[in-house]
């Protein structure tokens, strides 16, 4: 199986599978002389790690990380990086496997069962291997490392939709993100799917979300036309995550509905004499490349497939046959997403980043 690697000079290599050992990753090309610890990761990780509300998977896993390579304390035994490659890992220790015995011959309706198996001839039953979300917690780890590369970065994620449920955007306030289970920046509206989601997860169900990630402090002039966009890489990288099934950008699919003047970011000095928008409609992106406005990206999860509502399917012999995921699984897999969300963007603005540098001298 090819295509684990993802970043040019930044480049991320994640490994291991939801029922293996353990799983990781491998950074190569982070700059030397960044300071970083086990701890700094371990806190991005304990926000996506599951078991922590009753709206998320009840597996318990630690993700405790550790640092293998290309790190080294200086003489005040600080932890700085050396600029080879950078190898995280994170041990499995509440696997499983036996609450997917009954399916290990049947596809998954909404998974990658089928698909594995055709393209592969071989699919791993116990949770899905490589195609688990369980794989987004080496992306987190990388993440966090990728977050110090770029200077002034602030990058923020947050819970935007549950199901049919907006926040209502007149009272965002990025200090309730931390003060409930859901990432939501809308006190109100968190109150609301608590509720919303207790009677989903008691009917056995699933439900379906939208994450917003905001970065801040993105320099004018990363990206580049035609093929290495910086908003096609965001999309891309995002678009990779575990159930994710859309991604805009800015207004992204509401700019269909705006006239040319709506939509248009105009322009005028400030106060520092340079250009300064008056709105940010195309969410920091201009012709693929930064406009120096805050990046904001948006993705759609689907739904968790894994239900307990009986789902027709087939087996690998041909056979009819209705599946009911046994296990532990999230009625909104959308809430983990966040950080994981977070991570990938903080990945591909630390590659753009690198890779301007390395034009601009």
């Amino acid at each position: 199986m090819s295509h684990n690697t993802f970043g040019h000079l930044f480049r991320v290599t994640t490994w291991g599978e939801s029922h293996g050992p353990g799983l990781g990753c491998v950074i190569d090309g982070c700059p030397p002389l960044i300071e970083i610890s086990e701890a700094e990761i371990q806190a991005f990780l304990d926000k996506r790690k599951p078991g922590q509300s009753r709206f998320t998977t009840q597996r318990r896993e630690a993700d405790t990380v550790r640092i293998l390579s290309g790190v080294m304390s200086d003489d005040e035994g600080v932890l700085r990086t050396t600029g080879t490659p950078i190898s995280l890992m994170i041990e499995n220790t509440d696997q499983r496997s036996k609450d997917y015995g009954e399916i290990r011959e049947s596809y998954r309706p909404g998974h990658a069962d089928f698909t594995y198996d055709a393209k592969y001839g071989i699919r791993d039953y116990r949770g899905g291997g490589r195609s688990s979300a369980r794989e987004t917690a080496a992306r987190v780890a990388a993440g966090a490392i990728a977050r110090k590369v770029l200077p002034g970065l602030v990058l923020r994620g947050a819970l935007v939709q549950i199901g049919p449920h907006k926040v209502d955007r007149s009272r965002w306030d990025w200090s309730e993100i931390g003060n409930n289970p859901f990432f939501c920046p809308d006190a109100t509206t968190a109150a609301r799917w608590s509720d919303y989601l207790d009677q989903i997860r008691k009917d056995g169900s699933s439900v379906g979300a939208v994450v917003e990630i905001v970065a801040e402090g993105v320099p004018a002039g990363l990206g580049a036309p035609i093929y290495g966009k910086l908003d096609q890489d965001i999309a891309s990288g995002l678009m990779s995550i575990n159930a994710v099934k859309g991604v805009e950008i800015g207004n992204g699919f509401e700019a269909a509905t705006l006239t040319g003047e709506e939509n248009a970011d105009e322009m005028r000095i400030g106060a520092d004499g340079r250009p300064l928008f008056l709105t940010n409609n195309a969410g920091g992106v201009l012709g693929g490349i930064s406009s120096g406005e805050p990046v904001v990206a948006r993705f759609a999860v689907k739904p968790t497939s894994s239900i307990l509502t009986p789902r027709k399917s087939v087996t690998r012999s041909g056979e009819e046959v209705d599946v009911r995921t046994k296990g532990r699984h999230d009625p909104c897999v959308g809430i983990r997403a966040v950080p994981v969300g977070e991570a990938m963007v903080a990945c591909i603005l630390a590659d753009h980043y690198l890779r301007h540098r390395g034009q601009v001298g």
